[in-house]
């Protein structure tokens, strides 16, 4: 039950980070900006910040298994600026909800990497999540448009970082994790920063900050809960993403979440729920 809190609470924020985005580059924004811009001052502020936390507790980082950690900071910066993209184009209840098709992507993954046992149960469900999706994303009509295809594309980014995340919860200490994390993550975002950069207000500022703050509070809690339970059985609890989602767009932005789009939040919640029942002990015989 704790490492399910924790992945609660860890969505819960990460649906804030998305909100943030949102704010800061969506049709509501006055000067909006690039999705590169927002996800790179995310990694660079996140990394200062666990710096000064290093330096506070005069620890020191050692034996870093650098092959993991640069796998799993290329793929989790092309995910989260392909989510933060997809947010300020779409819904956000949907664009968080077509990119957590990663569940299925790491649920899939870690079948042939970390050699977890996934039975027919579970991946009935995961094709019941599946249409959930489809549904949400509609192809053939407006709703599947340029944003849903970066969405979707966040969905495979994020299930293989959540992989390497895996491997590495069993390796390495939580902090040294955010540490290698967010510093290749900054590196590669500076990178990005100097072809997209737009000088920020004084109030997106402080959104970009607080999404770095944030977002390494969510990963934070979600490498406490990777380093208690299995991927397989953790990851479907991002399915709350969506309603998170939901509930703040409906209060900032009056934002109504669509008949279609319920249903296939619906499914995607019955499909991590089943998953999530099969994947506990009593059930592993069966």
């Amino acid at each position: 039950m704790r490492s399910i809190v924790f992945v609660l609470c860890s969505v819960a924020l990460f649906s804030v980070t998305s909100l943030l985005a949102k704010m800061l580059g969506g049709e509501h924004a006055s000067n909006p900006l690039n999705p590169f811009q927002i996800s790179g001052f995310r990694f660079v502020i996140a990394f200062l910040t666990i710096a000064l936390v290093l330096y506070w507790r005069n620890a020191s980082v050692r034996n870093i298994q650098w092959g993991l950690h640069i796998g799993r900071s290329v793929f989790g910066w092309l995910g989260v600026t392909c989510l933060f993209g997809a947010a300020t184009q779409i819904p956000l209840a949907d664009a968080n909800a077509i990119s957590f098709l990663s569940v299925i992507v790491a649920m899939a993954l870690s079948v042939f990497w970390l050699g977890e046992k996934v039975g027919v149960r579970r991946w009935s469900a995961a094709g019941i999540a599946l249409l959930g999706a489809l549904l949400i994303a509609r192809p053939g009509t407006s709703a599947f448009d340029i944003a849903a295809i970066i969405a979707f594309l966040a969905a495979l980014f994020i299930g293989i970082e959540a992989i390497f995340l895996k491997k590495l919860s069993n390796r390495d200490d939580p902090i040294q994790i955010l540490f290698c994390n967010n510093m290749i993550g900054a590196a590669l975002s500076i990178v990005a920063l100097f072809i997209v950069w737009k000088t920020p207000s004084l109030m997106q500022l402080a959104g970009l900050v607080a999404i770095g703050v944030i977002m390494l509070l969510a990963q934070f809690l979600n490498i406490l809960a990777l380093q208690q339970e299995e991927a397989s059985f953790l990851m479907p609890f991002w399915y709350a993403t969506p309603v998170f989602s939901a509930v703040y767009d409906y209060l900032l932005f009056n934002q109504i979440v669509s008949t279609w789009s319920a249903a296939g939040m619906m499914l995607i919640f019955i499909g991590g729920v089943i998953i999530s029942l099969r994947s506990r002990p009593s059930f592993s015989k069966r």
